[in-house]
């Protein structure tokens, strides 16, 4: 029962994180960021996000942008879903690089 919540809860702050990031990088022009996976902590006090960064070659600014930001990410997602939790989870950040570690590895094969 409570692996159900959480997923739900993850799918709900992976779609409102997704949109939050794609209104604030249409500023930066030529940077896309999307949320590829979302994990809730079981007492839903900390969410996980995994992103993917392109150009990958900026993923470490961006990422560290991110975080420099996220007391005002959190903000904005507690007032998108203040009507569907109670509290709004802890953010933590991590660049998914799985996307570059499959073209690494298509690359090492072709030769």
């Amino acid at each position: 029962m409570q692996e159900t919540r959480q997923n739900r809860i993850a799918r709900l702050l992976q779609k409102e994180l997704a949109e939050i990031f794609q209104s604030q990088t249409r500023m930066m022009h030529g940077v896309m960021v999307s949320v590829t996976r979302v994990r809730i902590s079981p007492d839903l006090s900390i969410c996980t996000a995994y992103l993917s960064i392109f150009p990958s070659e900026r993923a470490e600014e961006i990422i560290g942008n991110i975080n420099k930001n996220n007391k005002t990410i959190r903000y904005e997602l507690g007032t998108r879903v203040r009507n569907q939790l109670r509290i709004v989870p802890e953010l933590r950040f991590f660049i998914d690089d799985s996307l570059d570690y499959i073209e690494h590895i298509d690359e090492l094969l072709k030769s």
